[in-house]
């Protein structure tokens, strides 16, 4: 029984001795997930959920983004969205899956309610990634039709990592699992419009995992089959699952260290297009005005999510292949401040959107999702024909963020949510993690709230 399987690593997993690797892929993981969560905890649907939520904060041990504290649910629910509301968090490449979002805000708000240790806070998010990845690689790649892997896969993740830190025994823990699998949700149809629903998938995943997670550890059951079974998960979310993915090196092989951070603030499905035209016009000094036409190919799965020519506001262009690559060639770097109305209704940006053709590649398709990448030619008003073949992208394993560029990435993003002080205080922290005794990190000093965009 596959539960049984991730169940026993997942005890092994509680008192085993870390390799200074993984121990090392997790602080990355938990500082680029705050890096994604300071910004995110100060626009909607975040702000928007703290009103609704009231009655379940400024109480309990665990604590919100925004700082203020929160039940360990509440927090759960309130971080996982934060820290996906401006898509700049991480990526499990082979299931298309954001990892972080879901499994770092059940571990934290888990840990926090629970006075665990740092060291114990990094076992969770390591069990809650190696769980997760793996069941995610086992269905794809037709649980991406219609599935958002975050909302459906991050709930096993969450619970995985919940429940660690609970110290489930080998019943709860496929209790946890076998329980959270029946409300594994998330339709792609929340990605077509402008509508906030997206990070709320990752808010229920986190949810929904410290619940099942709760209950089992105070003796509700599961379905010890619920992976498998004839109308489980795998039968109803994906056609023809393979389950020997889901525990394939468990335990031995740490996806945790292969894991993508983002270098741009948009649908990861857009990367590759965006490095090559980066590459581009800084090899051959393109000047935007003299541009005539951008043909892009690159895997159908990309495209079927942002193949937007008319993006209506500021959600939408984040998965707007056309607008986000016009940004580029205008503007630079596609960051938080790329979706401003005065850039969206830039009549230079619309222009270049015009002349934007994309195609599907045959090839990069069939390698979707393992390899993420693009052919882009640019063609100049001089006739002259310019193009790059993007084979991977910045930030995936094989042309990885270093440590700097984390930190880096780390500041941009939280310097102006806690000022600048408080960032690098709170940085210097999250990497000295395993050596803490608690887990309450409260930057020193908040911003407050902004809008979006």
């Amino acid at each position: 029984m596959l539960l049984q399987t991730i169940a026993d690593y997942a005890i092994r997993e509680q008192t085993a001795s870390l390799r200074p690797e993984v121990i090392h892929h997790a602080k990355r993981a938990v500082i680029d997930w705050y890096a994604s969560l300071l910004p995110g905890s100060h626009v909607p649907p975040v702000t928007l959920l703290e009103q609704a939520l009231v009655e379940e904060l400024d109480r309990g041990r665990a604590r919100l983004g925004s700082g203020r504290r929160a039940t360990l649910r509440a927090a759960a629910l309130l971080n996982g969205a934060a820290a996906h509301a401006v898509e700049f968090d991480d990526i499990w490449r082979d299931a298309v899956y954001h990892p972080g979002a879901p499994v770092i805000a059940a571990a934290l708000a888990t840990a926090q309610a629970h006075g665990a240790s740092g060291e114990r806070f990094l076992r969770g998010v390591i069990v809650g990634y190696e769980v997760s990845t793996r069941i995610g690689d086992a269905v794809m790649p037709s649980h991406y039709k219609y599935w958002h892997t975050t909302g459906t896969v991050g709930c096993f993740g969450a619970a995985a990592a919940a429940a660690t830190l609970l110290n489930c025994k080998r019943e709860e823990f496929m209790n946890a699992l076998g329980t959270v699998g029946t409300f594994a949700a998330g339709l792609q149809q929340a990605f077509r419009s402008e509508a906030m629903s997206k990070p709320m998938h990752a808010a229920h995943a986190a949810e929904s995992g410290v619940l099942a997670a709760l209950a089992a550890a105070k003796g509700v059951t599961g379905v010890h089959d619920i992976l498998e079974g004839e109308v489980g998960f795998g039968a109803a979310m994906s056609a023809g699952a393979d389950w020997s993915k889901a525990t394939l090196d468990l335990g031995t092989d740490y996806r945790i260290t292969r894991i993508t951070f983002k270098n741009h603030g948009c649908c990861g499905h857009t990367f590759p297009s965006i490095d090559a035209v980066q590459v581009l016009k800084e090899k051959h000094r393109i000047d935007h005005r003299n541009i005539r036409r951008i043909r892009i190919a690159t895997y159908q799965g990309g495209l079927d999510v942002v193949n937007n020519y008319e993006p209506e506001g500021d959600y939408q262009a984040k998965f707007s292949l056309p607008y986000v690559v016009a940004h580029a060639l205008v503007y630079g770097p596609v960051r938080l401040d790329a979706y401003g109305p005065e850039k969206l209704g830039n009549p230079a940006i619309r222009e270049l959107m015009k002349k934007t053709e994309l195609t599907a590649d045959a090839e990069l398709s069939k390698s979707f999702p393992r390899q993420r990448a693009a052919k882009v030619e640019i063609e100049l008003a001089d006739g002259r024909r310019l193009s790059h073949f993007q084979e991977t992208r910045k930030g995936d394993p094989e042309m990885p963020l270093t440590d700097e560029d984390l930190n880096d990435k780390f500041i941009e993003l939280a310097a102006p949510v806690v000022g600048e002080p408080a960032a690098r205080s709170l940085l210097a922290k999250l990497w000295q993690t395993e050596l803490l005794s608690d887990v309450d990190f409260e930057p020193a000093a908040r911003q407050p709230a902004r809008a979006a965009g």
